[in-house]
């Protein structure tokens, strides 16, 4: 229960914390989808404290930025000021500046804004112009203060004079930003064609690449903001670089995903997509956990697998096996009915997981999964059930494909069907090599659909 309860004639202790503090230098988003808007959420969502220094106000939405008002240079120098006076800043991070006049202010304060990651913004999602043309030459000063800058393929063409269409050309255009004296560079590859984004971090000591695959969306307004503000909190924890920087990548690739579908236009990444999901954990385990429960209660033996069955359940935003949680151990039969060997536990499943993120990748409201036994009387009673029943050979999985069968099997069994399928059944044979795959959006529906099966194949003996 929140809030906890507590005695009604008491005075309660504070429980202070303290986060690390990042200011962002940035203009405002009145669409929330960028700017500061999106830094103060990006950066309470990785755990640190938001401080900002507003440069520029813009009315902005989905569709593109309508207006910008730029605020007198000793208003943006006082907010800089006001927040580094006060508080133990532990990283900066900079984004629209707009002019050259700002980003000389922010050169000139460099040596008070530890860990400054410079994101060089130049132009919008939406193709409109944020900073002066004539201030283009200016971030070469600033540049040479950055922890880490990170401009995108079209920002660093502009800031290197070399065209950035590969990785290998992201790697020399990051060699000349280190040169010009930022620590490291870190070229983003969103704007390189191709089905892979391969982000390229230089510094002097080498080079590291950051590879994920490309997402099919244009919604991506604030991706740079979110990108370079988890940057700039993860350094004020105290992460080294590739970690802050891997990291962050990885929370923006999720972000792009699950992105926000708001306004007219292309919707903005959904910056809290790490918190929220973190936060469905635990309503995640208790609804595996009920669901053994009721399979148990309801002794679904004719369904339990030699090898036993696994229940899994992703979170909303799951993206790896450690996001699933599942029965360790799996349920088995025993001669007084089914029992789970032991407790659910998030990482406890390898191949149902793998197989319930693979089915996923092309319905991502799927969320549950549960492997049956797969005979004669099973698959008949498949019919039972309100949905498309799919299935797969593993002897048609190509050579190429590195993952097992039945993650490759469910995941080309959602991807071919019309509408995603209730069952997916896997033909490796009857009995111990078979199996029928349940998949569904709630566990509830889940429960459901093992109950319809059973009840079906009992009434047929």
């Amino acid at each position: 229960m929140w809030p906890p309860l507590k005695a009604s004639d008491m005075t309660r202790a504070d429980a202070p914390v303290t986060p690390p503090v990042v200011l962002t230098v940035a203009g405002s988003d009145s669409g929330g989808g960028a700017g500061i808007q999106a830094d103060v959420k990006t950066i309470e969502a990785c755990g640190g404290f938001g401080t900002s220094a507003i440069t520029s106000v813009t009315a902005q939405n989905t569709t593109g930025v309508q207006g910008q008002h730029l605020l007198p240079i000793e208003q943006i120098e006082a907010q800089i000021e006001a927040v580094t006076g006060d508080f133990d800043v532990a990283a900066v991070k900079t984004g629209m500046l707009a002019t050259r006049e700002v980003i000389d202010l922010v050169a000139d304060h460099a040596a008070d804004l530890p860990n400054l990651v410079v994101d060089p913004v130049m132009v919008a999602a939406s193709g409109d112009r944020l900073l002066a043309a004539e201030a283009e030459d200016a971030y070469e000063t600033l540049i040479a203060e950055a922890t880490v800058v990170t401009p995108n393929a079209d920002e660093a063409a502009v800031l290197t004079g070399r065209d950035v269409d590969d990785p290998a050309a992201a790697e020399r255009a990051g060699r000349d930003l280190v040169e010009m004296g930022a620590d490291s560079a870190l070229v983003k590859g969103g704007h390189v064609p191709g089905d892979a984004v391969v982000d390229t971090l230089v510094t002097e000591d080498g080079v590291t690449t950051f590879r994920h695959d490309r997402v099919d969306t244009e919604a991506t307004h604030g991706s740079g903001c979110t990108l370079s503000s988890a940057i700039a909190t993860q350094l004020a924890h105290g992460d080294d670089l590739p970690t802050a920087v891997g990291s962050s990548i990885d929370l923006l690739a999720s972000a792009v995903r699950y992105n926000v579908d708001v306004g007219e236009g292309p919707g903005a990444v959904h910056h809290l997509v790490q918190t929220r999901n973190d936060a469905a954990r635990h309503p995640t385990s208790e609804a595996v956990e009920r669901a053994v429960s009721a399979l148990v209660d309801a002794d679904v033996s004719a369904l339990v697998p030699e090898r036993g069955m696994t229940v899994a359940g992703a979170t909303p935003y799951a993206e790896r096996p450690d996001a699933v949680a599942a029965v360790e151990g799996r349920i088995t039969r025993t001669m007084d009915g089914v029992r789970p060997n032991r407790g659910v536990r998030f990482g406890a499943s390898t191949t149902v997981a793998r197989a319930l993120l693979a089915a996923r990748e092309h319905d991502p409201v799927v969320r549950f999964a549960v492997d049956c036994r797969l005979t004669d009387s099973v698959e008949g009673a498949l019919a039972s059930l309100d949905g498309t029943i799919a299935s797969y050979n593993p002897n048609e999985r190509p050579d190429r494909v590195s993952a097992d069968a039945m993650t490759w099997g469910v995941g080309r069994a959602v991807e071919t069907s019309k509408g995603t399928p209730v069952a997916v059944v896997g033909r490796e044979g009857m009995g111990t090599g078979g199996r029928v795959t349940l998949l569904a959006e709630s566990a509830d529906d889940l429960v459901s659909r093992v109950e319809t099966i059973h009840g079906t194949v009992e009434d047929s003996v």
